[in-house]
């Protein structure tokens, strides 16, 4: 049987990762996903092993000393991972996996599974990216602020991954993505 591939789907925060994300897998049927575990709170409407796997900081410390991880970061005071057996469970059964996770946790992706295709999703511009974080409404301007200086971290690490997708139009961030794992999978 054909080994799955594993995509992994990058970005700073409020750059269109999840609706990009949301769409692909409306449209590839052989696509399947990893739901990440975080030490946040919930935020309206998500829902516990659905959205995230929503846990104590001494859970997730748990499973990070377990090596039951495949990447793990801190990001702006909360912790997220993404579980290992799930993961290679699926790709060993043939099927595509998609990772929606931070830079940091892509860059540990990529050192750990090379064979894995890493896409960075860029926002059409600065002022467009701090437009859709205040329109999210789900954060403080304080945590506003520390995630676009983070977003100026992490868009100067692009270069480090295998392709780049602005999304300045969701549609044809979705199509771009498409046509890469396509390329990718030789279809």
């Amino acid at each position: 049987m054909k080994k799955g591939l594993l995509i992994v789907l990058s970005g700073p925060s409020g750059v269109g990762k999840g609706t990009i994300y949301s769409k692909l897998l409306e449209k590839l049927p052989n696509l399947t996903v990893s739901v990440s575990v975080t030490t946040r709170h919930p935020r309206a409407g998500e829902i516990d092993g659905v959205h995230y796997y929503f846990v104590t900081e001494e859970k997730f410390a748990e499973m990070k000393d377990n090596d039951e991880l495949l990447e793990s970061a801190e990001t702006v005071g909360n912790c997220y991972g993404t579980p290992k057996a799930p993961v290679i469970e699926k790709l060993e059964c043939g099927r595509d996996v998609l990772l929606e996770i931070d830079v940091k946790g892509a860059k540990q992706i990529k050192k750990a599974y090379p064979d894995c295709v890493t896409v960075f999703v860029l926002p059409p511009s600065a002022e467009e990216l701090k437009r859709r974080l205040i329109g999210r409404g789900t954060e403080t301007e304080e945590q506003v602020s520390r995630r676009l200086a983070l977003a100026d971290e992490e868009i100067s690490q692009s270069t480090l991954f295998d392709y780049k997708v602005v999304n300045g139009d969701i549609d044809v961030a979705v199509r771009d993505v498409m046509n890469i794992i396509k390329k990718v999978k030789g279809e």
